[in-house]
């Protein structure tokens, strides 16, 4: 049975659009806004396409029916080596890490109840870098031992930030600058590896820390894949609680939700998504500020809208790795060169909206 409610609270554009609630017969119900719904739909299919195009980007190049043709097992040797063992791992990363970085970005902004609450902002991508960056310079790791040392130093920094935040629980404000502060601190250890490495080392590092998708394989995809499986269906299920938290704790208690323990959840699987989505294809910027933001001005809908988040960045780095391989001619960049420079412009141009709404 499907069921039409109106939401009386106010949207900052208007009216909160209309929403259904979908009970099921065994008594669950489920409340779809119609908007965020067909939002979501788009940004997927968007995605998905672009990613065809992608995988037919190349020195091979293939046309989009090629690419589906050869994914549907029916190219021949040489289409399936080029399409499935060299191009659809990178796709399959960029997919992940635009999902993982939206979510995780999402979920920090609503916790912080602040645009600028991402995990490039607050510390844990530089936290996941310094980590990465011990196993390349200290310990001279294998690409192995440089992930693990990502999601160590991403799982630290965001125990660290958390704790230094709380004070009777935790304020928006007060958890950014904290992690603009921590932020500032591992960039300092950040460079001072970078003097204490060798040539080798110190070039090693240097490319991982411009975030790339080059040479990706599956050794990448499975790992990520699996953070993903486990990560995002424990955001998910948090949806409803985090948004009644956006509403301040005492509003949520009133509700019947456990605050800290929803914060410490939501915020212990943004951080490990954030550090995995790291530790596959290095500090990726402004995908987890950007996408959230996009999201919501798409759905004009209140909430964290997760999953819309989500395959916002998605479609965002599938895009973006596109762009970076054709717009400069055949002069190939690295993806998080490109997004940093367009969520650099988006960063400067939500400081000043802000700070024309009073809020800075």
């Amino acid at each position: 049975m499907i069921r039409t409610v109106r939401r009386h609270r106010r949207h900052h554009r208007g009216t909160a659009p209309r929403s259904a609630v979908l009970r099921t017969p065994g008594g669950l119900s489920v409340r779809v806004a119609p908007r965020s719904a067909v939002v979501l739909l788009l940004l997927t299919s968007n995605a998905l396409a672009v990613g065809v195009l992608l995988v037919g980007t190349g020195d091979y190049p293939l046309g989009p029916a090629e690419v589906l043709r050869t994914l549907a097992g029916h190219g021949s040797a040489a289409e399936e080596f080029i399409v499935r063992d060299l191009r659809l791992p990178r796709l399959l990363v960029a997919l992940l890490v635009g999902v993982a970085l939206g979510l995780a970005g999402a979920v920090f902004q609503a916790v912080s109840r602040n645009p600028l609450g991402s995990p490039d902002i607050i510390g844990f991508t530089e936290g996941t870098a310094a980590g990465a960056l011990v196993a390349i310079v200290l310990l001279q790791g294998s690409s192995a031992v440089v992930a693990v040392g990502a999601v160590g130093g991403g799982v630290l920094t965001g125990l660290a930030v958390y704790l230094l935040a709380w004070r009777r629980g935790i304020h928006g404000y007060r958890l950014v600058l904290v992690g603009i502060g921590a932020a500032a601190l591992l960039g300092g250890v950040r460079h001072y590896l970078l003097t204490q490495a060798d040539l080798v080392d110190a070039a090693r590092a240097v490319i991982w820390m411009t975030g790339s998708l080059e040479g990706r394989d599956w050794s990448q995809v499975w790992p990520l894949l699996a953070a993903c499986a486990v990560l995002v269906p424990v955001v998910l299920s948090q949806g409803r609680p985090l948004r009644m938290l956006e509403m301040g704790d005492d509003a949520a208690r009133s509700l019947g939700v456990a605050a800290e323990r929803t914060r410490v959840v939501v915020m212990g699987g943004a951080v490990l998504l954030t550090a995995a989505a790291t530790a596959a294809a290095g500090p990726i910027a402004f995908v987890a500020l950007t996408a959230p933001q996009l999201a919501r001005r798409l759905t004009r809908a209140d909430g964290p809208q997760l999953l819309p988040a989500a395959a916002m960045g998605a479609l965002l780095m599938v895009a973006a790795d596109l762009a970076a391989q054709h717009a400069f001619g055949e002069r190939r960049l690295p993806v998080g060169v490109l997004t940093g420079v367009l969520g650099g412009g988006y960063l400067l141009w939500l400081l000043w909206t802000e700070r024309r709404a009073g809020r800075v």
